[in-house]
């Protein structure tokens, strides 16, 4: 089903001037213009963009949505192109949370404007629409900017030229792809942030980035603390490269002792098997810490 009509509505607004200009400078431009044709198309056959990189959308905003949607109608024309496989189907380019809380209001059809892009213009559209959101978080940001590289074949330098951004914050994002899931969970969640995320980069020793991370946001720590907590590892980490070659049980041991308290832990071992395990706390709250992990309350004593 599909009815049209002509419209005089404005812009679909951006975040920040210099990518609504670049949606216009690409052929990208997807503001509802005087004179556009808007239809009324049956909501059955659009499709989500395949080319979008968000993934999970908040339910709660959803259903807001469409509770709104519910009593006003659908104020913004969603745009589309055809499906190039099937000229009757249609595939999203802008508007997918305005979609989505359509079917959640249980509506039929929904305002769209038809626009023709190629699969490159696709994809470069759903990007940029969705730098756009307010609720961009720092990992879905570093994402955008690593699809725009695979998918459009662009160094970091020209994805940072064509978003007027500098290549230095472009390659500060893509870094943070480089955490581990637990920590990109964290960041996700707000429990940490983009600063305390980069500094735990900054970790010599990859593997003790989770126990770290999980350890600031225990203690509440500030980006200057953690910076502080990771200087110090780092150093310890170098005062130790000199000392004679461990076993493979003790390095092993040493390493699970170390994920589990979050810092500094060395070990030896004489010739019998016996030995002794030094465990670096940094301060009197540290040693608290380390406590709690091993189960130990001195309130009790």
């Amino acid at each position: 089903m599909v009815k049209s009509k002509k419209t005089g509505l404005g812009g679909l607004g951006a975040k920040g001037g210099g990518l609504g200009a670049l949606f216009a400078d690409q052929g990208l431009d997807n503001a509802v213009n005087s004179g556009d044709e808007v239809r009324e198309i049956a909501i059955e056959k659009i499709v989500a963009n395949p080319f979008q990189p968000r993934r999970v959308f908040d339910q709660n905003k959803l259903q807001e949505l469409a509770d709104s949607i519910k009593q006003n109608g659908v104020l913004q024309p969603i745009i589309v192109r055809h499906n190039p496989k099937d000229n009757s189907q249609y595939e999203l380019l802008a508007g997918e949370r305005r979609w989505r809380a359509s079917q959640l209001a249980e509506l039929t059809t929904i305002p769209a404007i038809v626009r023709k892009l190629d699969d490159d213009q696709m994809l470069q559209a759903a990007i940029l629409e969705n730098l756009q959101r307010e609720d961009l978080t720092p990992l879905e940001e570093a994402q955008a900017y690593r699809d725009m590289m695979d998918g459009l074949n662009l160094t970091q330098a020209q994805v940072a030229k064509r978003l007027g951004k500098a290549r230095s914050a472009v390659a500060n994002f893509l870094r943070l792809l480089n955490l581990p899931d637990e920590v990109k969970d964290l960041l996700n969640a707000g429990q940490l942030s983009m600063g305390q995320a980069r500094t735990l980069l900054g970790l010599h020793n990859k593997r003790r980035i989770t126990p770290v991370a999980k350890r600031a946001v225990a203690e509440g720590m500030t980006v200057r603390q953690l910076e502080q907590l990771v200087n110090k590892l780092n150093e310890q980490a170098t005062s130790t490269k000199n000392q004679p070659s461990l076993s493979p049980y003790i390095k092993a041991s040493t390493n699970a002792l170390e994920d589990k308290f979050g810092t500094k832990v060395h070990m030896t071992r004489n010739r019998k098997g016996a030995g002794k395990i030094e465990i670096t706390y940094l301060s009197d709250e540290d040693l608290n810490r380390i406590f709690d992990t091993l189960g130990i309350n001195l309130d009790d004593e």
